[in-house]
């Protein structure tokens, strides 16, 4: 099925509601399937989500919504049908489900074989490491025991010096799955719960890095690629508080070097949708990856209200082999903030203060329940200046948080 093969298809999905166009599911039904909404209504475009949960957030915005499990082959298959391209919100559907989708005729972007990168971490690096994209340092452990992985470890250790880190291969997110490792007893200790766990492991070397960098890309089935403004993004205990889009004191051509890297990596692993390559700077200006996501990123909410096509549109318009938008930003500077819930039951209450000190403000609630340090939620704001612009974003985060009352 493509856009126009597929045509048919969407007629009959969607002809009940006399519109006859194409049906995106999405496979997951968290924030970024949500956000995928509003600009599937402009475009006309119909979403399919497939929820674990009736009250999952984008289930509560998108009407055609199907319960089932992302690793349950019987329940994707299902939930395919009539559909004219399958996307994620997530990278966490197994490549077994995938292939079998691609099997049935069914149109899936991100493939499975580019989704893969970003679902196994020593994959990933090994293929960008034979592409000559730089990445840090880093070996497999050995999986067969306890003992054989630790005997990896301390070699890896020895040659790179220590703290090194430690992130399970598969999975993790929000600063889970990754440890630093300071000592060999707490080596043992996160080998010890792994392997009992069943998770394989990768050491990578610390990177000293100053700051965290975002390149994000869309890219569509027959090659064209756009590349949006690279932004720094502001993390804290491993989650993503704060984007500065663009980021700031980047200069031209590192800026360029780290859209080279994004459209090098859509290209060279055949990625169809948004990519964002997240990337560690060094000191002396130098980038390596760290992670790739396959889907819209957190690192590119700012594009909603930022840009002339937001990461969603793109994301929408790259599975259908559509024409991509411009990434051309409205602004100079465009500054977004998570809101992570604390323990404030509502945050709706906060909306008066907020929008009556700042007209100017955005805010992106996602229907999720409140609970401390979840991200429920993000705002925005667009000017001239990067400080009043940080201000203005993370004084309402935080007020909306219940951190600050004034």
């Amino acid at each position: 099925m493509g856009t126009d093969g597929g045509r048919a298809g969407a007629t009959g999905a969607a002809g009940s509601l006399g519109v006859g166009a194409p049906v995106v599911g999405v496979i997951g039904a968290g924030q970024l399937a949500r956000m995928m909404q509003p600009p599937a209504v402009a475009l006309g475009v119909r979403l399919r989500v497939l929820a674990a949960r009736a009250d999952d957030c984008a289930a509560q915005v998108i009407p055609d919504v199907v319960l089932g499990s992302h690793d349950d082959p019987d329940a994707v298959v299902a939930f395919a049908r009539g559909c004219d391209v399958v996307t994620f919100d997530h990278e966490h559907v197994p490549t077994a489900v995938l292939e079998r989708l691609i099997e049935q005729g069914v149109a899936v972007h991100p493939g499975a074989d580019a989704l893969l990168h970003a679902q196994d971490k020593a994959v990933m690096r090994e293929q960008l490491g034979a592409l000559g994209v730089p990445v840090p340092r880093w070996t497999r452990l050995d999986a067969a025991s306890v003992d054989a992985a630790m005997h990896t470890a301390a070699q890896f250790a020895r040659e790179t010096g220590w703290p090194f880190i430690l992130k399970a291969i598969r999975g993790g997110y929000d600063g889970k799955g990754v440890w630093r490792i300071e000592t060999p007893q707490q080596l043992r200790e996160v080998v010890e719960t792994a392997h009992e766990r069943g998770v394989e492991l990768i050491a990578e070397v610390l990177v000293p890095f100053v700051r965290e960098l975002s390149a994000q890309v869309a890219r569509s089935p027959h090659g064209q690629a756009v590349a949006y403004p690279v932004v720094e993004t502001v993390q804290r205990d491993g989650v993503c508080r704060e984007v500065y889009a663009p980021a700031p004191g980047l200069g031209a051509d590192r800026s360029a070097q780290a859209q080279r890297i994004a459209l090098t990596v859509a290209r060279e692993l055949d990625v169809t949708g948004m990519l964002a390559v997240e990337l560690f700077q060094t000191a002396d200006g130098a980038l390596s990856v760290n992670e790739l996501a396959m889907r819209p990123h957190n690192s590119g909410h700012w594009s909603i209200d930022g840009a002339v096509t937001s990461q969603f549109e793109n994301h929408l318009r790259a599975v259908l082999d559509l024409p991509l938008g411009a990434p051309t930003p409205h602004a100079p500077v465009a500054v977004m903030a998570n809101v992570l819930g604390l323990d404030l039951p509502d945050v709706y209450p906060a909306y008066l203060h907020c929008m009556a000190r700042d007209p100017g403000l955005k805010i992106h609630m996602y229907g999720k329940a409140v609970k401390p340090g979840r991200k429920i939620g993000h705002v925005t704001v667009l000017g001239d200046n990067l400080g009043d612009c940080v201000e203005r974003a993370t004084h309402a985060a935080a007020y909306l948080r219940g951190e600050i009352d004034e």
